[in-house]
């Protein structure tokens, strides 16, 4: 049994890497696929968003869907439809199939990703085994977007960019042979899918990522897409408070640790998406890297992850507390991009941009597991699909809210007058210094986001916050909780 659990740990992760590849892969191959695809830029953000848009939107529908249905049951339709859709994007024959294509990938990834971290905390009950699990998943998380940056520079220069597709294909066909066989199975919640829920959150979070995603919009067509998320998202909210099976329990949101700490992910995910694309960028156009060597220069990036997450993370929060591990490593990433932010006019990779990075990667290797031990490993079992949903959720909003401001302030504080050229110096400048920004607020946040001393919701579970009234009696009650 111990053996088969850590085996479906490594199943899980490989599932999961496959679905954050897919997020970065693509961008390195973005510029050949719009000459290959006669893609101007407006239809070429849509390789990318259309995935976005759908992958955002459903992930806290999925999750519910997971505890309801069985999250292995979930991972394994999720799993399937990435797996064909990715087939399809690498056999696309026209920019309008491929977008298509990318908005079915969304789907699956949605599914597939948002019951994995719910079914590593089921799986590893004993607190040491979880942190470890935790630490491999945090490694797999952040580790594969930098590698997925690598891989999509050799697979485009070395092959074809439909190659960042198909390499899926084998992958899912033996993660979904591997998770059938030796992934077990977690028991399913009683209960009905709140499908009214559903529309509003899905429908909700879809207006707000494409606002913030979208280009070429009118600042009309922008108002009217916040003005109608934040309808949707009150009315989802409104209606949690009332239905008898909540699509998300408002005890997650009134348990400290599980509000904040998704809080707190959101602006850490926010500031280190910029950290992660504009510093692609800015290698390559300030710097004068190809996309090959600039995936390569961001390589340290994941084995210092590796290293920091998988030999110390565990280690420190078994001696420190996961509050405490959390604070020095959100403390590290606000380093880290400060020294960014004062980047000098011929910098040098070896002696100003790597130490910075690592800094950066340290200081995540050290937060992530205990940020998500915070978020999701309090929730109760009943709940770990939706709590690990909700996790996942609030990492691609906040990372697209993050690279959409940050690209805009970078743009805006920049005296580049070249129509190819992202920003200059001064406003990489004002980008990295805006990240460090959103990562001391969460911080901040973080400072006040400790366990209390009751289990996790159990303060807040008052009828399952059947009213708005009793659901701030019960926030009140959580935040006043404290050791």
């Amino acid at each position: 049994m111990e053996r088969g659990r850590w085996l479906a740990l490594g199943l899980l992760c490989a599932s999961q890497l496959m679905v954050i590849l897919d997020g970065s892969i693509v961008a390195v191959a973005l510029p050949v696929i719009g000459t290959k695809l006669d893609l101007d830029g407006t239809g070429l953000a849509w390789v990318v968003n259309g995935y976005l848009v759908v992958f955002g939107g459903l992930l806290l529908f999925a999750g519910r869907l997971g505890d309801l249905g069985g999250p292995r049951r979930v991972l394994l339709g999720g799993l399937a439809v990435f797996t064909a859709a990715s087939a399809w994007c690498g056999l696309a024959s026209s920019a309008g199939e491929l977008v298509a294509a990318r908005i079915v990938q969304g789907a699956g990834a949605a599914l597939a990703s948002s019951v994995v971290l719910g079914m590593i905390v089921t799986l590893f009950r004993e607190e040491a085994e979880r942190r470890r699990a935790l630490a491999v998943f945090s490694f797999v998380g952040a580790g594969g977007s930098s590698i997925g940056l690598l891989a999509g520079g050799l697979l485009t220069q070395g092959l074809s960019w439909r190659w960042i597709f198909l390499v899926n294909v084998p992958i899912g066909v033996a993660a979904l042979v591997g998770v059938r066989l030796r992934v077990p199975v977690v028991p399913a919640s009683r209960g009905q899918l709140d499908v009214v829920g559903a529309v509003l959150v899905t429908g909700g979070l879809m207006a707000a990522v494409y606002g913030l995603l979208a280009t070429g919009l009118t600042s009309r067509v922008i108002a009217i897409l916040g003005a109608g998320a934040v309808a949707l998202l009150g009315a989802f909210c409104w209606r949690q408070a009332r239905a008898a099976t909540p699509l998300l329990p408002l005890r997650l949101l009134a348990s400290r640790t599980t509000g904040l700490g998704n809080l707190v992910q959101a602006l850490m995910v926010a500031g280190l998406f910029g950290f992660q694309y504009l510093g692609v960028v800015y290698l390559e156009q300030l710097l004068g890297y190809d996309p090959l060597r600039a995936g390569l220069a961001f390589l340290p990036v994941p084995v210092a992850i590796a290293v920091v997450s998988l030999g110390a993370s565990a280690r420190l929060i078994a001696h420190l507390g996961e509050h405490r591990v959390l604070l020095v490593g959100l403390a590290f990433i606000v380093a880290g991009l400060g020294l960014l932010s004062q980047l000098p006019a011929h910098a040098s990779y070896v002696s100003d941009v790597l130490p910075a990075g690592l800094l950066v990667a340290a200081g995540f290797g050290t937060a992530y597991p205990a940020l998500a031990a915070f978020a999701v490993g309090g929730a109760p079992p009943r709940d770990a699909g939706v709590a690990s949903g909700l996790f996942n959720t609030t990492q691609q909003v906040g990372g697209a809210l993050g690279l959409a401001v940050l690209t805009r302030l970078a743009v805006s504080a920049s005296n580049a007058r070249r129509s190819h050229l992202v920003a200059d110096l001064g406003g990489y400048h004002v980008a990295f210094a805006a990240a460090a920004g959103l990562v001391a607020a969460g911080l901040a946040v973080a400072v006040i986001a400790r366990k209390p001393t009751v289990a996790d919701g159990e303060a807040a579970d008052i009828n399952d916050m059947q009213n708005p009234r009793t659901a701030l009696v019960g926030v009140r009650s959580a935040w006043k909780e404290q050791p």
